[in-house]
């Protein structure tokens, strides 16, 4: 008879402990994933461990000892590597043998006899054999010395194994993320694993917070289907699966999503999730890493290496670049304005303004259940939108006027008509603006696809800020009280106004947010204590206007007055968005409130005449800050500050102020340019032929020595060359560079033009001087209807009248260092703005100097004649009643 052959010995790892009698065993990979063996203890049976229902077995409990004989078995070999033989196989393919714990057979440990010796297993005597009976031997003594199942007490040692969890919240905050101990039965994917709670024996489902791996996709048999299957899972899994199944370890619960808890696994040797993202077996997720114990900031930073590394699931990965320079990633500047909930205007150290968007932040909007707003009304998101308003004054009280840091994040291309974004993280010293927005609900977090870098760098803190946000049910996260704002606009309601008037007047000084500026003298107010929006007009001056939109917004911008734009961004710095004080005096026929703005206790029309960008107006003279107004220009005159700036104090002046009789003294002029205001540009007629020398000299200049085209470079406020449509070139003043336009006046003739900076050049040095012949003039005791129509009708008139013709003109007085003349045709003698009055087509502008009354009288005769036969402006009645310009509207 053939001697029986010795089984064949085999070395592998312990992945699992299935029983006390039972252990999946891990070979060694051969360029794949390891092959895996499931080896039964022969001659011996464990207790079996409870199993949880499924759709084909019904749930079992513990049979006593269970528990503890698997966890002994666990404890001495998981992790191991151990020596194993197969003595018999089933033809189910089940094989039994025996478990070395060592480094060979002879001298290693018999796992059999060991738990046999423990008395966690019972030994099979009907299988046993003569080579086998220290088996019953080991048993013996067991039962002999009580040792496990043979000491008895049975129902002590069966484990109450909850399979579900009635409240999960319930259960999370009753942890309070406290450590709780754990052994990882399952490793479902690469970041979700099963696993029992110590000393409870809750069965949870666990997913590892903040980060995902990839995940095999189930066929419709429950099994793995490779071929649709995310690339990396299998080896995701094995990298958790070598690490933590059936480890003692820690788990921490921070949240859960459906069914399933969300919290983080500790382990002596490291954390699991950083470990899965520095090999780039995970990505980091953004809906549960806000929740992370001890802050996102290790894991952010594991995945930042593995996509440098590039490794697996980072091997295509291509870092985005902000395409901007390293100068202008981090500033410093003063916030001007709040735009919206979400959006800065910060003024720049080098004084450029520039417009920021907080990164990753999406300001309070209209959601698409909430009711339609009644049809007519004007839509006004900042008031009808919930929480928008409440936003807004968060940002607009904590920043403006305050310096920011600014480090810009991303920059969002120009999408759906939206121009180009520039996305920043904002700090007022160590406060990030939008965290604090986020977690008084006054803002949420934009949510972006896995791959998607583009956010910002504190995107964890913004997450967490919101999580709490909700939690608390601040802002818009608060459902049952959205504010509503009932905000009246009678800005544009001439009725309401009236009604408002007496009111406002009587209130004294009244509290205002400047909330839009619109040219250095007008501004658009909200009252909170009358919940109202109104147009104020500062009173007592006369301010340049600012380029503004034509009406109807078609045909682009209006061109505004010299120092216009100056003023407007004077006004601004001071109040834009600022709570000023204000007294409203009066109102002019538009609905518009007139009066004295108070920003920081200092009267605005103040400022801007001792700014030199207004001028007093005479109607100042009988308010109550007429004597600060007239030192204030007096000073800006002295300094000659821009709008004074070729102001010459003479004694002429003065004299105008004294003189009781009016002087005569007429010149013959040529106007030759009549702007869309009235105002006229014109030369006299004693410097013809002087100016049409110049015009021949510098004609010839430009033949013999034509510039070159692109070399010269436009700056603002220089003299130039520039080529006019009749292909000559002329004296011109740079007054505004656009790109590749330039807007200049033809400093001899007045007119102004926009042309390409091409058909500009250096004016020769020659040429410099005299100053320009064209004189600004304007009618005396006369002011133009700022109806657009009758406007229109009298510039019309005017032009008809002097354009390209010889005149006489007198200068009757100066203001703002422009001449107010009166206008005889040189043919006929007739004046030329008592012509207009009589026609009905301007407006009287009365003074009060004495040596002007009889002129005033005249003027004040042909408008009555006008009033009388209802001509032109007129047609409709007066049209003087509670005209704005004797309250100091600006011009």
């Amino acid at each position: 008879m053939a001697a029986p052959q010795t089984p064949q010995v085999c070395r592998g790892i312990v992945k699992q402990v299935l029983s006390g009698d039972a252990v999946v065993v891990r070979g060694q990979p051969k360029g794949g994933p390891p092959p895996e063996r499931q080896i039964n203890f022969s001659n011996v049976v464990a207790p079996r461990n409870a199993r949880r229902a499924t759709a084909n077995a019904p749930e079992t409990v513990d049979e006593p000892y269970a528990w503890e004989s698997r966890e002994f078995l666990r404890k001495k070999v998981i992790g191991k590597e151990v020596l194993f033989t197969v003595e018999t196989k089933t033809p189910t393919g089940r094989e039994y043998g025996a478990i070395y714990l060592g480094k060979d057979v002879s001298s290693g440990e018999n796992l059999t006899e060991l738990m046999v010796s423990e008395g966690l297993v019972t030994v099979r005597r009907e299988s046993i054999r003569g080579e086998s009976s220290r088996l019953v031997e080991l048993e013996e003594a067991a039962r002999s010395q009580g040792k496990g199942k043979w000491a008895g007490n049975d129902v002590d040692h069966v484990r109450n194994v909850k399979w579900t969890c009635e409240n999960m919240r319930s259960f999370v905050d009753k942890a309070k993320g406290n450590p709780i101990e754990a052994v990882v039965e399952h490793v479902r994917d690469g970041s979700t694993v099963r696993c029992f709670l110590l000393p409870d024996y809750h069965y949870i489902t666990l997913m590892i917070s903040g980060v995902r791996c990839p995940m095999n996709k189930l066929d419709s048999d429950g099994k793995p289907d490779k071929t649709s299957s995310e690339p990396f899972a299998d080896e995701a899994r094995y990298f958790t699966e070598s690490r933590l199944l059936q480890r003692d370890v820690q788990v921490i619960l921070e949240t859960f999503s459906n069914l399933n808890f969300v919290g983080s696994i500790v382990h002596p040797n490291g954390n699991i999730a950083e470990a899965l993202l520095r090999e780039g077996f995970a990505r980091c997720v953004d809906w549960s890493i806000a929740t992370v114990t001890g802050g996102p900031e290790k894991l952010r930073l594991s995945e930042k290496r593995a996509k440098e590394k590039q490794l697996r699931l980072w091997q295509d990965y291509k870092p985005s670049s902000l395409g901007i320079a390293d100068k202008d990633k981090e500033f410093t500047g003063k916030v001007v304005e709040v735009v919206n909930g979400d959006a800065l205007v910060v003024k720049r150290q080098d004084g450029k303004a520039q417009k920021v968007f907080l990164s990753s932040l999406r300001p309070p909007r209209m959601a698409e259940s909430d009711a339609p707003r009644p049809p007519g009304k004007n839509f006004r998101p900042l008031y009808d939108i919930p929480w928008l308003f409440e936003a807004r004054e968060f940002l607009r009280k904590k920043l403006i006027g305050q310096k920011v840091s600014c480090t810009v994040d991303y920059i969002q291309p120009a999408q759906n008509n939206f121009p180009e974004k520039t996305c920043c993280t904002v700090k007022i010293g160590d406060v990030n603006v939008a965290e604090a927005m986020v977690s008084k609900g006054y803002a949420t977090v934009i949510r972006y696809k896995q791959d998607d870098d583009q956010r910002a760098s504190c995107y964890d803190d913004l997450l967490s800020a919101e999580a709490k946000a909700i939690k608390s049910a601040k802002g818009i996260h608060n459902k049952k009280e959205v504010p509503l704002h009932r905000v009246a606009d009678i800005s544009s309601d001439v009725g309401k106004a009236k009604g408002f008037l007496p009111f406002l007047q009587r209130a004294g000084r009244t509290e205002a947010i400047v909330e839009y500026v619109a040219s250095g003298s007008r501004v658009r107010l909200y009252i909170p204590r009358e919940t109202c929006l109104i147009t104020f007009l500062l009173a007592g001056i006369s301010c340049p206007r600012a380029p503004r939109q034509a009406p109807g917004g078609v045909g682009g911008n209006l061109p505004g007055e010299r120092y216009g734009e100056e003023a407007l961004i004077f006004t601004k710095s001071l109040v834009l968005q600022r709570e000023v004080e204000i007294e409203v005096d009066s109102m002019d026929k538009g609905g518009n409130f007139i009066g004295w703005l108070h920003a920081e206790s200092k009267n605005l029309s103040v400022m801007l005449v001792e700014a030199g960008l207004s001028s007093v107006h005479f109607s100042a003279e009988s308010s109550k800050f007429s004597q600060t107004l007239s030192g204030a220009e007096e000073t800006a005159k002295k300094k000659k500050l821009n709008i004074w700036a070729n102001y010459v104090e003479d004694k002429e002046d003065k004299i105008e102020e004294t003189m009781t009789e009016r002087k005569v003294d007429q010149k013959p002029m040529m106007i030759s340019e009549v702007n869309n205001d009235g105002t006229m540009f014109g030369q006299y007629c004693s410097d013809g032929p002087v100016l049409e020398q110049l015009m021949e000299n510098l004609r010839k200049e430009f033949t013999t020595k034509p510039p070159l085209a692109g070399a010269y470079t436009a700056k603002r406020g220089e003299l130039c060359a520039a080529q006019y449509i009749d292909g000559h070139w002329y004296r011109a003043r740079v007054e505004k560079v656009s790109g590749s336009n330039v807007s200049v006046r033809y400093i001899d003739y007045g007119n102004r033009e926009v042309t390409q900076g091409v058909k500009c050049a250096s004016l020769p040095g020659g040429f410099t001087s005299p100053s320009g012949y064209a004189h600004e003039l304007h009618l005396a005791l006369i002011k133009f209807s700022k109806d657009e129509d009758s406007l229109e009708d009298a510039v019309g008139a005017l032009k008809e009248v002097v354009m390209d013709k010889e005149i006489l003109v007198n200068r009757e007085y100066r203001n703002g260092g422009v001449e107010y003349v009166s206008i005889q045709r040189a043919d006929t003698k007739a004046d030329v703005a008592l012509t207009l009055l009589k026609q009905g087509l301007v407006l009287l502008d009365e003074r009060r100097d004495k040596r002007l009354q009889s002129l005033v009288s005249e003027y004040r005769s042909g408008q009555e004649e006008a009033k009388r036969k209802h001509l032109n402006i007129w047609q409709y009645g007066d049209v003087t009643d509670d005209d704005a310009h004797e309250f100091g509207m600006e011009r």
